[in-house]
């Protein structure tokens, strides 16, 4: 096996072209967001560590309003029941202004009474599929529109809706739900405006006199009426809210105030430092696989639906302040191209460096032409975000259910070695065992969730486009209303395929039946066997023909069984993706699957997403990207990032940052669709397994979201120790 090259080695042409690209390039960001390092007042870090420590929480609530009673009493229906949910939370929260706040609202309910009890729950859906938990979840509003309109605005339309669609009963009954929860909200703000005027805080009061009512004036505004609308999405059901494409909606409030004088840099600064603290003090309430799997999730960068480049100052800012906190909320995204700054790419792997474990980067250069080619409208797919992870969506137009499940490739290629050699066969007929078992997994996924039931959510809807102006809950779709399947643990399964390729039908290695009495075995007393599948064959991440090809092969025969379905049954269609999800942990189980044929003992994880199969020598990073970018990515649509592990010793040398900046671009020209990185040791990993009061504040990448390394449970966190980490 080669040496691990470094970055530096495999790279180097592509950078020396790069470099060249940026001296011929005029940055038009602001010099203090280049160079000059994030000093944030003193208060700000108190305030972060006051949160980070729990002392927050000391104001929540033991009891919830008991909201079923009453529904019952009135005998409400479905849509009526989801509406006075959002009025009573909005009613029972308690106002909480702390001195050094100036973005306020503190979550103190600790949980979402019920609407239904079990047995009304399960007669409701009686003969239907749910999706999760059941509420609608894992979508995006159109935070720029409700801005623009502010909460007056929205509600305006709705009454114009009232006349408009007077003879229609079910619309009628949406827009005087939405009614319900917008005047619920405006409610809330009305009473934190009406304490902080008894506290004196009369900046506070005067922010909400103005919003969320109205649109803001200024970026302090705009802050806050996100944070407010934004939690009430979660003391409503929903979950994984995603707050989209912010440095787009959010520039014109910053920018006006710059322009203006009202703010300097370092005084937004903090201001945005406040509202990234915010999104930290209810994450521990919302729902998820793990402790931090919340979908707060926020996109930056891209291009603008008119095609023109959308970096701007927030970019920069958003990136400076979130490395600068160091907190597991907002997750950060970043829309690139191989056009991009290389300083921005530096300044994004700062993050990487610290170990943050992200930004994630989506290529717009694939990820666009993909999503027109699916059907996306083109300005639509040019102003796409990321849901809680890393699936594609629209906001305000995307009803897409983005993880209805996933795939086993592994599971698909083992029942087919096993069955194929059963049955004498060769090769290429193993082949067309797995095809045919990936179609059957997508057959049994796409037929559970036919007749899929989403909740009423008037709420959800009053923030999303065009929902009020047709009189239409977002239950009944939006514009785009397809749904995602990953296509997990491919590497293992390509892997596993290429090594019976070359050690049982094309040499005499290893015969058919030794390979399958191994495999029962776990590998005891097959130490020869093993060697030759794990250490001595060839696998995906190293760049090498015979196991890309079949990891391309495996995804294009889960992309033909996407595609065999024009209807999802909600006027979408089937999106295949490359994520794993927590199923890299779920499908390794050993009552799920055994040993299999790429050298893996039973019960061993899989690797994360896009990653080579874990415990194996890989060339080095580039030729990881090299592996990944043979993928149809046209086809492969609903994302799935390439995942890959840096030790810390990355990070030793003074230009490690501008490498790693470089690596990103050359993933970029490559012409991949998603990648992550994160930055380990697992020295210290161990250390805080064993001293988790030492290390509370360490932060990894899990699979599409970063948590505290010692709020996970222990699977995920050996996963994590397993990694691969390459080096420079």
């Amino acid at each position: 096996m080669k040496t691990a090259p470094s970055i530096n080695q495999e790279n180097r042409s592509v950078g020396v072209q790069y470099d060249y690209i940026q001296q011929t390039r005029v940055s038009k960001i602001n010099e203090f967001l280049r160079s000059k390092p994030v000093r944030l007042g003193k208060p700000i870090y108190e305030y972060r560590d006051y949160i980070r420590n729990g002392l927050h929480k000391s104001v929540r609530q033991d009891k919830l309003p008991d909201i079923l009673s009453e529904c019952d009493n009135k005998q409400l229906s479905w849509m009526e029941r989801s509406a006075l949910l959002t009025q009573r939370m909005c009613e029972a929260e308690k106002v909480v202004i702390e001195p050094h706040e100036r973005i306020v609202f503190t979550r103190t309910l600790c949980g979402i009474p019920p609407i239904y009890s079990v047995e009304q729950w399960d007669q409701l859906i009686k003969g239907k599929s749910v999706h999760e938990l059941g509420p609608i979840s894992n979508i995006c509003a159109d935070w720029g529109m409700v801005l623009s309109q502010g909460l007056l605005g929205r509600k305006a339309i709705a009454l114009r809706g009232l006349q408009q669609y007077a003879s229609d009963s079910e619309k009628v009954s949406f827009l005087k739900a939405s009614i319900q929860t917008l005047d619920a909200v405006l409610e809330l703000a009305g009473r934190y405006a009406r304490k902080a005027q008894v506290l004196g805080r009369k900046d506070i009061a005067d922010t909400l006199a103005q919003v969320p009512a109205k649109p803001p004036r200024s970026f302090r505004e705009a802050l806050q009426f996100l944070r407010i609308c934004h939690s009430v999405l979660w003391m409503s059901s929903h979950y994984h809210v995603g707050l989209g494409r912010f440095d787009q909606y959010m520039w014109p409030y910053l920018q006006a105030d710059i322009q203006s004088g009202t703010l300097s840099w370092p005084q937004a600064e903090e201001l945005l430092a406040e509202f990234f603290i915010c999104l930290n003090k209810d994450s521990d309430l919302y729902p998820g696989i793990q402790q931090g799997d919340n979908g707060q999730s926020l996109m930056l960068g891209g291009v603008r639906p008119d095609g023109t480049d959308g970096v701007n100052e927030l970019t920069w800012m958003a990136m400076r302040v979130g490395c600068e906190l160091s907190l597991i909320d907002p997750k950060i995204n970043l829309r690139i191209s191989s056009e991009t700054d290389l300083e921005l790419l530096v300044l994004a792997s700062e993050m990487t460096r610290k170990g943050l474990g992200f930004p994630q980067y989506s290529n717009d250069d694939v990820v666009i032409p993909a999503l027109v080619k699916f059907g996306y409208d083109l300005e639509d797919a040019r102003d796409y975000s990321v849901a809680a992870c890393w699936e594609f969506l629209i906001p305000g137009r995307g009803m897409e259910v983005v993880n209805v499940g996933a795939i086993s490739m592994p599971k698909a290629v083992d029942k087919a070695i096993r069955e194929g050699i059963a049955h004498h066969e060769d090769f290429e007929q193993i082949l067309a065992r797995t095809k045919a078992d990936i179609f059957l997994q997508v057959d049994e996924i796409v037929r559970e969730k036919y007749n899929l039931i989403l909740p009423p959510a008037p709420y959800y809807s009053a923030l999303m486009t065009d929902m009020l102006e047709q009189g239409k809950d977002l239950s009944a779709g939006a514009k785009y209303n397809n749904y995602g399947i990953h296509g997990a643990c491919a590497s293992a399964a390509a892997d596993a395929l290429a090594a019976i390729k070359m050690h049982v039908f094309d040499g005499s290695d290893i015969r058919p039946e030794d390979l399958i009495s191994a495999l029962n075995a776990d590998f005891v007393n097959y130490d020869e066997i093993y060697k030759l599948l794990h250490d001595e064959s060839p696998k995906v991440g190293n760049n090498e023909t015979l196991p890309d090809d079949l990891l391309v092969l495996l995804f294009d025969y889960f992309a033909q069984a996407c595609e065999s379905y024009p209807d999802n049954g909600r006027g979408g269609k089937i999106r295949p993706g490359s994520g794993s999800a927590m199923y890299y942990a779920w499908l390794a189980n050993k009552d799920l699957l055994g040993a299999t044929a790429e050298g893996r003992r039973a019960g061993e994880y899989f690797g994360a997403n896009l990653a080579p199969s874990l415990n194996i020598k890989v060339n080095g990073p580039i030729s990881i990207l090299k592996s990944f970018s043979k993928i149809d990515y046209e086809r492969i649509i609903n994302g799935g990032p390439i995942t890959i592990e840096f030790s810390d010793s990355v990070f030793n040398s003074a230009d490690s940052t501008r490498k790693v900046g470089m690596f990103v671009h050359t993933f970029a020209k490559l012409g991949c669709q998603q990648l992550q990185l994160n930055t380990l040791r697992s020295d210290i990993l161990k250390e805080a397994q064993a001293y988790p009061e030492r290390y509370r504040n360490l932060i990894v990448r899990v699979w599409g979201w970063s948590g505290y390394f010692c709020e996970l449970s222990n699977e995920y966190q050996e996963q994590i120790i397993s990694r691969a980490k390459f080096r420079m």
